[in-house]
């Protein structure tokens, strides 16, 4: 029905909200003509914006009072069929609770990390699925879809594509593999110096130089990887949301671990190779989960933030990561 309307809540970060499209995507195509209004952090309006998939994108600092009062009064204005907080933290469930929605729904306390957020909604899904995007789904169809996930498709403007596209040929790239060492906190990060060598054999065996993507406060840790690599002279590159989405679809390949630029790659198409450790690929890995995803048995999920690498990623040799891109990229051994 065209006059229905729902609130789509997820306000971060990177990889989440991409593991959130499939479900946004089976909400869509349930309900073609319907508005579907996306609460999102300032910082990822774009992001969201790429998917074609709201009707109207709303941002929201939930850390800033004047932006809260004012998107609870824009929601209070409206009627709403549902709203679906995808996210399940206190932050995000407050939003639709205290902007009077009346059908509010979101994850059982089975499925919360948050003590008790579950209180906020009035329609609780106990999930029966395992990864996150899946999880995700079950909200879409207690909304009343017909299609839990469906493939959502990003897009890239042109002008970023040109953008990127020129930086890399004025350095000599024109095929190449991109390396993502970051991860959010660093018990999940692979080691800086196995990246490095892991570049070196890529360029020497496979005849690709790579680029060392890295996020903000991760300045060092990409120049650790640049400095481990010899001579296989991989380019580093910090560019913004638009011109690293350029910059993954043009890749050949992408490693890296449970991180956002990781997630957002293989929802461009690009092929990957993932590395886990504390986090487990069953919940939070490749969506759909055909690429190739490296974990020792015995790995321990655990999400605290820690300084250190967790032990898990130091059994994942250079070796193992090598043969997983070699295949992926169909090169012959």
């Amino acid at each position: 029905m065209a006059d229905e309307r729902f609130l789509v809540v997820r306000l971060g970060s990177l990889g989440d909200i991409v593991h959130t499209f499939p479900a946004v995507a089976g909400l869509r195509e349930s309900f073609p003509k319907s508005a579907i209004v996306w609460l999102t952090h300032p910082r990822w309006v774009d992001l969201v914006a790429s998917s074609g998939l709201a009707t109207e994108i709303w941002p929201v600092d939930s850390r800033d009072n004047s932006s809260v009062r004012q998107v609870l009064s824009k929601i209070r204005k409206l009627r709403w069929t549902a709203a679906l907080d995808y996210q399940g933290l206190w932050k995000s469930a407050f939003l639709p609770f205290l902007g009077g929605i009346s059908t509010r729904i979101g994850f059982s306390s089975e499925t919360i990390r948050e003590y008790g957020v579950q209180i906020l909604y009035n329609q609780r899904v106990r999930c029966v699925t395992v990864h996150i995007a899946d999880q995700n789904g079950e909200l879409t169809l207690r909304a009343g879809a017909r299609t839990a996930v469906a493939k959502p498709t990003l897009g890239v403007s042109n002008a970023d594509a040109q953008k990127v596209r020129a930086e890399l040929l004025a350095d000599g790239l024109e095929r190449y593999v991109v390396l993502s060492p970051g991860g959010g906190w660093r018990s999940k990060c692979w080691p800086a110096e196995r990246y490095g060598a892991l570049a070196a054999r890529i360029c020497a065996e496979l005849g690709l130089r790579s680029v060392i993507n890295y996020g903000p406060a991760e300045e060092t840790l990409a120049a650790d990887v640049k400095a481990a690599s010899g001579d296989a002279r991989p380019v580093v590159y910090d560019g913004e949301l638009g011109a690293l989405m350029a910059l993954l679809r043009g890749a050949e390949l992408i490693v890296g671990g449970d991180t956002g630029p990781l997630h957002l790659a293989l929802a461009l198409g690009t092929r990957g190779v993932a590395i886990y450790g504390p986090t487990d690929p069953a919940r939070n890995g490749p969506y759909p989960p055909q690429e190739i995803v490296l974990r020792k048995p015995g790995a321990i999920t655990s999400h605290k933030r820690i300084t250190e690498t967790d032990p898990s990623l130091l059994g994942i040799s250079v070796n193992e990561v090598f043969e997983g891109v070699r295949q992926r990229l169909g090169a012959p051994a």
